[in-house]
């Protein structure tokens, strides 16, 4: 899809047709395209459980306060961002030492280097830091499933220790916010909310 109509286009379903299936096969080229996100020092904080089951799901729509689109969504996706993304350095860029583009020492001080601007910095950066590169993860799948012929919704109504309970997620996880998924029940949708101009939200200096 041309951007400019993509962006136009994707709206956050607040209810979805019910059931619609989604496959692993539907996935998979969407996760493909979130691949090449940005994020700091290319650490990609970004994992996802992606919760395709039923009864998974309505386990889910439970800590989620009832949710309905949790029930009628296709699938429901957990972003998690790894505060702890830094320590794979070595692991993430030593293809780069493969392919001679860096040497072993070079490695080894970028290593260092990230290792210091996070450790430095205390854990309420490399929390801070796990959400941010997880939420920049989550836009490109957003925009992702829609070029797919996919609708979602980003949510964050849920109860973060129940959630992390029904998953096992470690602690040097964080759930950055949930996204259900599926195709938009169209007759249930809002007139899209009052957006601000340009002039009131950006400053030029």
């Amino acid at each position: 899809m041309e951007f400019s109509k993509l962006i136009d286009k994707r709206r956050s379903a607040n209810n979805f047709v019910e059931g619609i299936k989604i496959t692993e096969e539907d996935i998979r080229p969407i996760l493909e395209d979130v691949k090449l996100a940005p994020s700091a020092f290319n650490l990609q904080h970004a994992n996802y459980i992606v919760v395709l089951d039923e009864d998974m799901k309505e386990r889910m729509r439970e800590v989620a306060f009832g949710q309905y689109k949790v029930h009628s969504a296709a699938g429901v996706i957990l972003v998690l961002g790894d505060k702890e993304a830094y320590k794979n350095t070595a692991e993430l860029h030593q293809g780069m030492v493969d392919l001679g583009i860096i040497t072993t020492r070079e490695l080894n001080e970028l290593v260092a280097e990230n290792t210091n601007f996070y450790e430095e910095r205390g854990e309420a950066f490399k929390r801070d830091e796990a959400i941010r590169n997880a939420s920049l993860s989550a836009m490109y799948f957003m925009l992702a499933a829609k070029n797919r012929g996919w609708d979602t919704c980003p949510m964050i109504g849920f109860d973060q220790q129940q959630m992390r309970a029904l998953f096992n997620i470690p602690e040097t996880y964080e759930i950055a916010l949930m996204i259900t998924i599926g195709k938009e029940k169209e007759s249930s949708r809002r007139l899209r909310g009052y957006r601000k101009s340009v002039e009131e939200f950006a400053t030029y200096y």
